[in-house]
């Protein structure tokens, strides 16, 4: 990771500069607030270190100034102001975590890699889609071709199933545990008739099949 490290206190900074140093990363250190906030508008950082009370320009109102030109850069303040008022102050500036003076290197360092974990992931999908058969999660509409497509609740998550495992063989037991959250005999034919009606209103009308049976094995839907 690359980090900006805004502290004033030359020995606080010493110390949290050398051990990420020696955990791999690079660090940049800011001596106060002014040159904190120039070198976090300047250049990219995967995450900063805030000091709250330093000259010049005070870490919080650092992160304001960022928040507000959109710059969304995790932050981690420390600071010796511990009382809950004052850490909420920090969150409602836009801190991402707020972590009390004197503190444990090894915690500092966790709360670093959890907040970069979290600015890394991957947004949820709202939007399945498979040629031209489109499902949107958040509206729960179905449309093929741009024709809606009413289906029941459990329709509905049968194939927003199969959609998620789009080209894959998807067996009886598959859906009945993930889609029933039963487990029943596979040999049932609760899962043929359900299959059947959602096949009736997705391939119904429409010259090329979506969903198709694997012999012996199961479903597969595939464009």
């Amino acid at each position: 990771m690359r980090i900006l490290l805004i502290e004033d206190d030359k020995e606080t900074a010493k110390y949290i500069a050398q051990g990420l140093q020696e955990s791999g990363h690079v660090v940049d250190h800011a001596e106060d607030g002014r040159e904190g906030l120039f070198y976090s508008t300047e250049n990219k950082y995967d995450i900063l270190i805030v000091d709250r009370m330093l000259p010049k320009i005070t870490g919080l109102s650092i992160i304001q100034s960022l928040r507000s030109s959109g710059n969304n850069t995790p932050v981690l303040v420390l600071s010796a102001l511990g009382q809950v008022d004052e850490r909420v102050k920090g969150l409602k500036a836009g801190c991402d975590d707020y972590l009390v003076k004197p503190f444990a290197f090894s915690e500092l360092l966790a709360r670093l890699e959890a907040l970069t974990r979290r600015g890394n992931s991957t947004p949820e999908q709202t939007v399945l889609k498979i040629d031209d058969l489109e499902m949107d999660l958040l509206t729960r509409t179905v449309t093929r071709a741009g024709r809606g497509i009413p289906l029941q609740n459990r329709e509905f998550r049968l194939l927003e199933y199969m959609m998620r495992h789009a080209g894959q063989v998807i067996t009886r037991t598959m859906l009945l545990e993930n889609v029933w959250d039963f487990h029943f005999d596979p040999q049932t034919n609760v899962i043929d008739v359900q299959v059947s009606r959602l096949r009736t209103k997705i391939d119904k009308d429409f010259k090329k099949s979506l969903i198709h049976t694997v012999r012996g094995a199961g479903y597969k839907l595939s464009g």
